[in-house]
């Protein structure tokens, strides 16, 4: 495993900020557009909401489903319901645009879909997977609008437990598209500020999906599922392209409602083909290889954490939660998240360590997912016909190694710019000799200076010994600390106030001094 602190490749910046996606887009030889043939299919995939009144079709239009995102978001690719049975039991309905409709095996855009895999978010732009026309068209599910989906219903009882599952082509009419700061408002109580009464139908249909997602949330980390979300960091960027902050977006219960109604949908439609002998290209994500745990227990050990035997995912659960309030927090959720494999797509294996759950795929995002259209697809099919859903297990393994590849390419490109801009932020400042403080904490200590981390950025750098005090400054191997002769001591975990003093592109490093030194 690479050092915690160990710059990985990145891209090169543009020549000037605004150039920088261009430069990304380069080096990483994604595309900048479309192929004329696909342009010309897409201005024609209109014609195919004809099905709208097709019989086949579960009509969903008098139902009240609403969708929830981002204020931001770019597309619509999912939506929500909720009704009860005689008994009482709650049937959550997860409907998703349905894109297999318009995106037929083999035509131009399918061909282009499946080369991308995958849309890039930037943070000035989207690489989309699929035209205009179709993400930001006749698949996103914008309110008052007749459009197909692919729906799945899932009964659970009162102890959250799911009793039946149901799949169905249907056409919806979402009724309200709301954000995640409405909903939240009305989760917290905070009349003044909700655009809800508590009775209306409206919000009595969202606070009974968030209790039922909250039940399957504890069920899931009861089973030993990892908590590692963090906060969403949206980057801020000027005309110029230049990036002036971060805005923190809180991960809170209106994000954990839509995640758990998607999780609940992706497991029941994985376990639904799986265990019915059709192989699917699953979301494979293997439990830590045992080395990297004795790793990371011995760098965790160098921060002043201990953990338990966190071989066991219950007990590796209860460890993460209990270092949610720990000052380096971000730095430890990075080191354990860098100690866990990645998830991938696999076409023979199925499991998802992270979430504790035995079957899990994706099927939710096929906007911008092309593993996910496969699996609409091969759940069309095995509605039709059973025997249809099989897929040669050759084409599923060069499925699951593509899509793998162009989802990590995809990764390390929105990093990669994220990288630039916080480095064009830290040069900005000291060009125009407009510095600003900030609060940082110690992450490490060497002989040579400490290692700090600014969490409100996200960005690290080094504050050399020669800074630290006048006095010979010590390294103290035993406890990895910094101390000066005459007094002064640096320890990790210790919070330091410090500004920008050098950045250095070419390394990828930045230096910086404690405000106390400022000249």
């Amino acid at each position: 495993m690479k050092d915690m602190f160990e710059q990985p490749l990145f891209p090169p910046p543009g020549r000037t900020a605004r150039e920088d996606t261009a430069a990304v887009m380069k080096f990483y030889k994604l595309p900048k557009a479309f192929p004329r043939e696909v342009l010309d299919e897409a201005a024609r995939v209109k014609d195919l909401m004809r099905e709208t009144k097709d019989a086949k079709r579960l009509d969903l239009r008098k139902k009240f489903i609403f969708t929830c995102d981002p204020v931001t978001a770019r597309d619509y690719d999912d939506a929500l319901s909720l009704e009860t049975d005689r008994r009482g039991n709650r049937i959550l309905g997860v409907h998703i645009a349905d894109v297999s409709h318009y995106v037929r095996p083999g035509s131009a855009i399918d061909r282009e879909a499946y080369k991308r895999s995958t849309s890039v978010y930037f943070c000035d732009r989207v690489v989309p997977m699929l035209p205009e026309e179709l993400c930001n068209g006749v698949c996103s599910l914008v309110p008052n609008e007749d459009r197909l989906a692919f729906s799945v219903f899932m009964t659970f009882d009162r102890n959250g437990e799911m009793v039946k599952r149901e799949f169905a082509k249907s056409v919806i009419r979402s009724k309200a598209r709301f954000t995640y700061e409405q909903v939240m408002t009305l989760i917290s109580g905070d009349a003044r500020s909700s655009r809800f009464s508590r009775t209306s139908r409206e919000a009595r249909t969202i606070l009974a999906i968030n209790e039922l997602a909250q039940q399957l949330r504890t069920k899931r980390f009861d089973a030993g599922a990892l908590d590692l979300e963090v906060p969403e960091a949206e980057v801020i960027l000027d005309r110029n392209g230049e990036m002036t902050g971060l805005v923190t977006r809180p991960y809170d219960e209106s994000h954990q409602m839509i995640e758990e109604c998607m999780v609940a949908a992706n497991e029941a439609v994985a376990k639904e083909l799986w265990t019915r002998g059709v192989k699917i290209l699953s979301r494979l994500h293997e439990p830590p290889d045992p080395e990297k745990i004795l790793l990371l227990r011995s760098e965790l050990r160098g921060l002043g954490v201990k953990m338990g035997n966190i071989e066991n995912p219950k007990v590796f659960a209860q460890f993460l939660k209990s270092i949610k309030r720990n000052p380096l927090y971000p730095t430890l959720s990075t080191m354990i998240l860098r100690s866990m494999k990645k998830a991938v797509y696999d076409s023979s294996t199925i499991g998802h360590f992270g979430l504790a759950k035995k079957y899990y795929a994706h099927f939710t995002s096929p906007i911008r997912r092309y593993p996910d259209l496969t699996l609409h697809r091969q759940l069309a099919a095995y509605l039709e016909n059973p025997s249809k859903a099989k897929v040669p297990p050759k084409l599923l393994a060069k499925w699951a190694e593509h899509t793998s590849e162009r989802e990590e390419i995809a990764t390390e490109a929105e990093r990669g710019l994220l990288e630039i801009k916080k480095f064009r932020l830290m040069e900005d400042q000291l060009n125009s000799r407009q510095i600003l403080d900030y609060d940082a904490v110690i992450v490490k200590c060497t002989p040579f200076g400490c290692f700090v981390e600014i969490p409100e950025l996200a960005v690290s750098g080094l504050v050399h010994v020669s800074l630290l005090s006048r006095k010979f400054v010590k390294f103290n191997e035993s406890d990895q600390s910094l101390s000066a002769y005459g007094g002064g001591s640096w320890h990790i975990g210790d919070r330091m106030k410090v500004h920008v003093a050098k950045v250095d592109f070419k390394q990828r490093r930045i230096d910086f001094v404690p405000c106390a030194h400022r000249r």
